[in-house]
């Protein structure tokens, strides 16, 4: 991109973001997070007052403190994960089809702003303010988990980048959909494929329990399919990685634990995933009759 082109495209995303701010949904949004953060806060609470009659006499074998804290903050980034992929889809619905069949597309992709400059634009603002929701109710969730039970993840940041990356996967995928289809359309499709990307996850769990290579494989395959599940197991492998003995074997066990860190392949993979994400969403675009 010119001087030019990137300036266009730093005010697409200062827009984007002021625009994701005023809508309504994103309101919805902080107050189902409050809500969430309140219930937790909560349930930490209760859990760790009664944990202590939980493998009473077995405390040798199974730390019950620290499987608590780690199921409960588990369960927290699943809840992120799914209120940021909330934020995402929403912040780019219709984005393109949606716009352009209201007309409020065509005045905007003119030079010297162009198409790819605004798709990029919309969704480096879309990617940047889910991205830093996730990370502001992970680290309140942390921050919870901590005064109630006094428990912290054995990585603290590691989760948190996981997260951020993979709500940022999900913007893309939705900003893929907005191309092609209509807002409605859009906004189903993106939840299936989130929901069929965590199944994918869970299928490998099991196929880790049970010693099953097959179904392990297949849970591998279509989760690196989509990469933003892989990312999130390896962010729950994150929490744990440090926990030994039967706690950390159970942890493993799931379903808010994960038996498989992070790699390079797959952050490398979940970083070129994305840019070919955005690279064919651009393509596309480019093709369409506004």
């Amino acid at each position: 991109m010119s001087g030019g082109q990137l300036r266009a495209a730093a005010t697409v995303v200062g827009l984007s973001i002021q625009e994701g701010v005023r809508k309504r949904v994103f309101l919805a949004v902080l107050l189902l997070t409050a809500a969430f953060l309140a219930l937790y806060a909560l349930g930490a609470h209760f859990a760790f007052r009664d944990v202590e009659g939980f493998a009473a006499g077995e405390t040798k074998i199974l730390d019950a403190h620290a499987f608590t804290g780690a199921v409960i903050f588990g369960l927290a980034m699943f809840a992120t994960l799914f209120l940021g992929a909330v934020l995402a889809v929403f912040l780019t619905l219709g984005v393109v089809r949606g716009d352009a069949e209201s007309g409020l597309l065509q005045p905007i992709v003119v030079r010297p702003i162009g198409r790819t400059t605004m798709l990029v634009g919309r969704f480096a603002g879309a990617a940047l303010l889910s991205a830093a929701y996730v990370l502001i109710v992970y680290f309140t969730a942390c921050a919870i988990t901590s005064v109630t039970g006094d428990w912290t993840p054995d990585h603290l940041l590691t989760p948190a980048l996981g997260l951020a990356l993979a709500v940022a996967i999900i913007a893309a995928l939705s900003l893929l959909a907005s191309t092609i289809l209509s807002v409605t359309a859009q906004g189903i499709v993106v939840f299936m494929v989130f929901g069929a990307g965590l199944t994918a996850g869970l299928l490998a769990q099991i196929g880790q329990a049970i010693n099953s290579d097959s179904l392990h494989t297949i849970g591998r395959v279509a989760s690196w399919t989509l990469p933003f599940e892989g990312l999130y197991t390896a962010s729950l492998h994150a929490l744990i990685s440090g926990t030994s003995g039967l706690t950390g074997v159970v942890l493993e066990l799931g379903p808010f634990g994960a038996s498989e860190p992070a790699s390079a392949g797959l952050i490398a993979w979940a970083f070129a995933y994305l840019v070919a994400v955005i690279s064919l969403a651009a393509f596309v675009f480019s093709r369409r009759d506004l």
